[in-house]
């Protein structure tokens, strides 16, 4: 298949990289002064507008030279060395990539239910498992926190204490990053659109009994990977009407189930006695209704 020009999208290549100690060491003098011009910074910008009631604004620019081996798109246009609360060292290089090629299309759309113990529900009836990254290793983390909590604060012990604490928490954000990127393409790959709720998840954190495993869902970043995935490739990605009854409405015949509460997992409609799964019902009705609003 011959294939257009590419389309234009920024595009940001982050690698694990590993300094000598000398170059650590430069680093780390380099990030204490970038924290101690950004405190002065934000010392003069604060008195500024206390005093003249204004903010001066000044930019800073520190050449950085980087000797990079692997073949990359274009020319850098920021290149951004950072480390983790781990220790880890990352370099994120952005370009503009003028070769990314939208994918053949499809003839096929998709309704995305986000929920807990299915992490999302599709509207052709499969269900992806929620792996519960943070869940799996609760008893791990939960033990590193109390015994970092019994450290002497600045003890050596303490340090050691917390970096336990630090890497438990980067492996629970690596897998589920891995796990939501492997997901995300595969929709925007298999779909032409998919539609999915705009659901308020900042509102949705203060049922302090879900908040926990909605943090782990991590339903907003999936969101966010769907949409510039969907950008790049030629796709479309919906966000449905939050306040539509997509649960409760029968997607055979429309009608509206008032008596539905949260424990039925499986349902029959009162008025046409369709059965329904409660997800997949749901994931049928975003989809109908964002192929609507489109």
């Amino acid at each position: 298949m011959i294939r257009g020009a590419g389309v234009v999208v920024k595009r940001a290549y982050r690698y694990r990289f590993y300094p000598t100690v000398e170059q650590a060491d430069q680093l780390n003098r380099t990030f204490g002064c970038v924290r101690k011009v950004y405190n002065l910074a934000l010392q003069a910008r604060t008195r500024a507008w206390s005093v003249d009631g204004q903010l001066t604004l000044a930019k800073m620019d520190a050449p950085l030279a980087i000797a990079w081996a692997r073949p990359l798109p274009a020319e850098p246009s920021t290149v951004t060395v950072s480390r983790d609360s781990v220790g880890r060292w990352h370099v994120a290089i952005l370009v503009e990539d003028p070769g990314v090629q939208p994918l053949p299309p499809q003839a096929t759309a998709v309704g995305v239910d986000a929920g807990i113990t299915s992490l999302l529900t599709l509207s052709t009836g499969e269900k992806i498992t929620n792996p519960r990254h943070e869940r799996v290793d609760r008893r791990k983390l939960a033990s590193a926190q109390r015994n970092l909590s019994r450290k002497t604060k600045g003890s050596a012990n303490r340090a050691k204490a917390r970096l336990t604490v630090a890497r438990i928490h980067a492996r629970i954000a690596d897998r589920r990053r891995d796990h939501l990127h492997k997901l995300s393409t595969r929709l925007v790959r298999e779909n032409q659109t998919v539609v999915i709720e705009d659901l308020s998840v900042r509102n949705m954190l203060r049922n302090h009994r879900l908040a926990r495993a909605i943090s782990d869902a991590a339903w907003s970043e999936l969101r966010h990977m769907l949409e510039y995935k969907a950008a790049w490739y030629g796709r479309t990605v919906i966000a449905s009407d939050r306040w539509h009854p997509s649960t409760k409405t029968c997607s055979a015949c429309g009608r509206i189930n008032t008596t539905m509460t949260l424990a039925m997992r499986v349902w029959t409609c009162p008025g046409c006695g369709s059965e329904h799964d409660r997800d997949v019902n749901a994931a049928n009705n975003i989809l109908a209704a964002g192929l609507t609003e489109r």
